[in-house]
């Protein structure tokens, strides 16, 4: 994201005021990162990452049922359909659907779509246009 030229960044867990803070610092052509922020940034770089990376936190957290569970979701299935591919019962798909959210800090589907595709668990293919 600092390679891209940004000079703040902040999450959607942060405070409000936080933003108002960051909108300030910026209009002064100073940077703004939280502390959260600042901590990823610090651990991507202690991890061996671009200095300036950020890992997203809970990446290295979900079990390899949870990461199949996120691409299936991701992809589109409901959490019957999970269930059933995965030889699940749908309230141990749910429960895990949950504590995958949990985890994550998301809070819709379309967030997890986003998170999946953001760490290679989903990948978008393009379709062409015709004209």
């Amino acid at each position: 994201m600092l390679d891209a030229g940004a000079r703040g960044f902040l999450l959607k867990s942060d405070a409000a005021r936080d933003l108002v803070a960051a909108v300030e610092a910026l209009r002064r052509d100073k940077t703004y990162f939280t502390s959260k922020v600042a901590a990823m940034v610090l651990e991507g770089y202690l991890k061996g990452g671009k200095p300036g990376a950020i890992v997203t936190p809970g990446r290295n957290r979900l079990t390899p049922r949870e990461r199949e569970i996120v691409q299936l979701l991701a992809e589109g299935k409901s959490t019957k359909e999970v269930a059933v591919a995965l030889g699940l019962s749908v309230k141990t798909a749910e429960t895990h659907r949950s504590n995958i959210m949990r985890k994550l800090q998301l809070h819709s589907v379309s967030d997890l779509v986003l998170y999946a595709v953001r760490n290679n668990i989903v990948h978008v293919v393009q379709a062409g246009l015709e004209g």
